[in-house]
C-alpha cells in the first residue's frame, strides 16, 4: 500500500493539489481534439478516440510506471490502425488491440522494457518521420475532402490532381481554406503573447476552424456522431477466432512493437523534463498492456503514451498522477454530458490538426546535423520512413531495424591488413581488429594479390575477434593460394587451448601464440 501511495505523497504539500487539478485541466484541452482527431483519421467513430484517452486516464493514471506522463490514442499508430480497420474490418480491431495488450503485459512481467530502449534511435525516428510523411500525405486528403488512395506511393503520386481539385471545386477550396486556416494557428499561436497561450493550441485551432464555419455558414463536412455508448463495439468470439491468421498476427505484432517503443521512448524523454520519480520501464509496459486489454475489450484504438500530452502535464506544473487521473474523468465527462459538441467539429479542421501533427513527427533539425557526423545512421533513418511510405508499417519498421544490426555489425568489425617482407623474401601477413565475414572481400583483396611464388605466413595472432566464417575461407585461401612446390602458407592464431605465460609446451613460437599445424594436404603439396 506504501508503495502504491508514494507518488500521492507530494500532494500533502501546500498548491500541489491545485496545480495538478489545473495540469489536468490543460491536459483535457489538449487531449479532445487530438483524441477526435487520431480517430477519425483511423477511420473509427470519434467516440473511440475519447474511449481511448478515458481508458489512458481512468485505468493507466492508477498503474505504476511512470506517474507524469499520459497516455492516449496517437498519431504514430494511425496510420497502422487506418489499415487494419480497411484490411479486416472495424469490428477485427478490438480483438487487435486485446491481444497487443495482453503481449504488453507478457512483455513486463519478463522484464523486457527496458530491451525497448536498446531499439536503435535512427530507428524509431525514422519510423515516426514515415508515419508522419504518410499521415500528411493521407491528412491533405481529407482536408479537401477527397477520398485518398490506399497507398503511399499512389497518395504522393496523386498530389498534383489532389491540388487541381482543389483549384476547380468549390467545395474542395473552401474545405482546404479551413484545413490550412487551422495549420496556420497552430504554427503562429506559439508566437502570441503568454496570456493567450494559457489556451493550449490545438483546441483553439479547432474552435476558431468550428467558429469559422459556423459564422459564415460554410458548407464543409463535419463529425459525425454516434453517442458514447453506440461507439463501443467488443471483439465477438468470431473475430477471436481470427487472431490465428499470419496477416492478423503481423498486424498485432506491429502494434506491439510501436507502441512499446513509441510509450518507452516518451518515458525516457517525460524523465528528462522533470525531478520526480523516474520511471520503471517493465511496470510501464504492464500498465500501457493493461489499458489496451481495456481497450481491446470495447473496441477502441489502441493507446500509447503521448508525448504531446505528457509535455502539457509538465509544463503546466502536474506533481502526481493525479492530474492525468483527472483528465480522463474530464474526457468522460465531456462524452458522457456533450457529445452533440463533437458535430459541429469540421473535418478538414482536424485533418489540418493532424498534418501539423504529421509535420512534428519528422525530425527536420535533427536530419543534416545528423547526416554530418553519423551518415550510416541518417541512412538507417531514411530508408525506414521511405520503406514505411512505400510498403507499409510492419515492413518498414523491421527494415529498419535489419539496416541496424547490419550498420553496427559493419561499425564492429574494424580490421586491418599489414602486409611486410622479411629478409630473405618470406612475407608476413598481420590481420588486426576484428574479422568477420563482413569484411571478408577486403581481406581476400588483399590475400589474392600477393605472390604465389613465396613463403607468405598468415599471423592472427592479435585479431580481437575471428568468426567461423572468416576463419574457414582464410584456411581455404591458405590451403590453395601458392603455387606447387613453394612452401605452403602457414598460420598462426591464438591457441584454443588455455596457455600459461610461459606460452604453449613446446612451442618454438613466442609466449602465448600457437602455430597452427598444416593440413595433411598442405605438407603434402609443400
Amino acid at each position: 500500500m506504501s508503495s502504491f501511495l508514494s507518488p500521492y505523497r507530494a500532494l500533502r504539500e501546500p498548491g500541489v493539489l491545485r496545480q495538478d487539478i489545473l495540469a489536468s485541466l490543460v491536459v483535457f484541452l489538449v487531449a479532445v481534439p487530438l483524441c477526435v482527431g487520431v480517430a477519425v483519421a483511423s477511420g473509427v467513430p470519434a467516440e473511440l478516440g475519447l474511449v481511448t484517452g478515458i481508458v489512458g486516464g481512468l485505468v493507466v493514471g492508477f498503474l505504476p510506471g511512470s506517474a507524469i506522463q499520459v497516455s492516449g490514442p496517437a498519431a504514430g499508430l494511425t496510420v497502422l490502425v487506418f489499415e487494419a480497420v480497411r484490411e479486416f474490418g472495424l469490428a477485427m480491431l478490438g480483438a487487435i488491440v486485446l491481444l497487443t495488450g495482453v503481449l504488453q503485459i507478457t512483455l513486463g512481467l519478463l522484464r523486457c522494457g527496458r530491451w525497448f530502449r536498446a531499439i536503435s534511435v535512427s530507428v524509431v525516428q525514422g519510423m515516426l518521420a514515415g508515419i508522419g510523411l504518410v499521415l500528411i500525405l493521407g491528412q491533405l486528403y481529407t482536408m479537401a475532402e477527397v477520398e485518398q488512395p490506399r497507398s503511399g506511393v499512389d497518395k504522393l503520386a496523386g498530389l498534383p490532381g489532389l491540388f487541381a481539385d482543389i483549384a476547380s471545386d468549390t467545395t474542395s477550396l473552401t474545405a482546404a481554406a479551413v484545413g490550412f486556416g487551422t495549420i496556420a494557428v497552430l504554427v503562429l499561436w506559439p508566437k502570441l503573447p503568454a496570456a493567450a497561450r494559457v489556451v493550449p493550441a490545438p483546441l483553439a485551432a479547432v474552435a476558431l476552424a468550428t467558429a469559422a464555419v459556423a459564422g459564415l455558414s460554410l458548407d464543409v463536412a463535419k463529425v459525425t456522431v454516434r453517442g458514447l455508448v453506440g461507439a463501443i463495439q467488443p471483439p465477438g468470439l468470431g473475430d477471436l477466432a481470427e487472431l490465428g491468421s499470419v496477416a492478423v498476427l503481423g498486424t498485432v505484432l506491429a502494434f506491439t512493437l510501436i507502441a512499446s517503443a513509441e510509450s518507452l521512448f516518451s518515458a525516457a524523454a517525460v524523465d528528462r523534463m522533470h525531478d520526480g520519480p523516474r520511471t520503471h520501464y517493465d511496470k510501464e509496459l504492464v500498465a500501457q498492456g493493461v489499458g489496451n486489454t481495456v481497450c481491446g475489450v470495447l473496441g477502441a484504438l489502441p493507446m500509447t503514451a503521448v508525448i504531446v500530452r505528457s509535455s502539457a502535464n509538465v509544463q503546466a506544473g502536474a506533481r502526481t498522477p493525479l492530474s492525468r487521473i483527472l483528465h480522463g474523468a474530464w474526457l468522460l465527462l465531456f462524452a458522457v454530458l456533450l457529445p452533440a459538441a463533437l458535430g459541429i467539429i469540421p473535418l478538414a479542421a482536424l485533418a489540418g490538426v493532424l498534418v501539423h501533427a504529421g509535420c512534428k513527427l519528422i525530425p527536420v533539425k535533427e536530419i543534416v546535423p545528423l547526416a554530418r557526423a553519423h551518415r550510416g545512421e541518417a541512412f538507417v533513418l531514411a530508408a525506414t520512413a521511405i520503406a514505411i511510405l512505400v510498403t507499409n508499417m510492419f515492413e518498414g519498421v523491421v527494415l529498419g531495424l535489419v539496416l541496424a544490426v547490419v550498420k553496427s555489425a559493419w561499425d564492429t568489425s574494424h580490421v586491418h591488413v599489414d602486409v611486410r617482407e622479411l629478409p630473405g623474401g618470406r612475407q608476413i601477413v598481420t590481420l588486426t581488429g576484428n574479422a568477420t565475414f563482413l569484411r571478408l572481400p577486403r581481406i581476400l583483396e588483399t590475400l589474392e594479390a600477393l605472390p604465389k611464388d613465396r613463403p607468405i605466413e598468415l599471423d592472427l595472432t592479435v585479431v580481437r575477434h575471428l568468426d567461423h566464417a572468416c576463419r574457414t575461407t582464410l584456411e581455404n585461401w591458405a590451403l590453395r593460394h601458392n603455387d606447387s612446390g613453394t612452401e605452403a602458407v602457414r598460420m598462426r592464431t591464438l591457441p584454443v587451448a588455455v596457455t600459461t605465460a610461459a606460452g604453449p609446451a613446446g612451442s618454438p613460437k613466442e609466449p602465448g601464440y600457437a602455430e597452427e599445424p598444416e593440413p595433411a594436404e598442405a605438407r603434402a603439396r609443400g
